[in-house]
């Protein structure tokens, strides 16, 4: 839960900085996105679908120049992260859907 609560509050730190009052509207898509994605992390609802996106928006942010690269790169890091291991226990995921556990095989 304070991944997820981590990596919302910065994302969408990163979107209020980045956004600008003469901002045309076809520019401000990428910054509804991220906002959109650090509120389903913050909720916990499509955890891993809000952490692929800010993965992949940070990781072409990373890759594509132009200015500091490290706190996208660690954003990229927390949301692909966060879209492997899952919401946790406290989030509407887990109240949906349930804890996901790993199991041994048994023989």
């Amino acid at each position: 839960m304070l991944q997820r609560l981590v990596t919302a509050a910065a994302v969408f730190c990163s979107v209020v900085a980045h956004l600008h009052p003469t901002s045309q509207p076809g520019s401000i898509a990428p910054q509804i996105i991220d906002a959109s994605a650090a509120i389903l992390l913050l909720v916990g609802l499509w955890t891993p679908v809000a952490g692929a996106i800010v993965a992949g928006r940070d990781l072409w942010i990373v890759f594509s120049g132009g200015g500091d690269f490290w706190l996208p790169l660690v954003l990229a890091t927390l949301g692909a992260t966060l879209a492997m291991i899952g919401p946790g226990a406290w989030s509407i995921d887990g109240l949906l859907f349930g804890r996901k556990q790993i199991r041994p095989l048994s023989r």
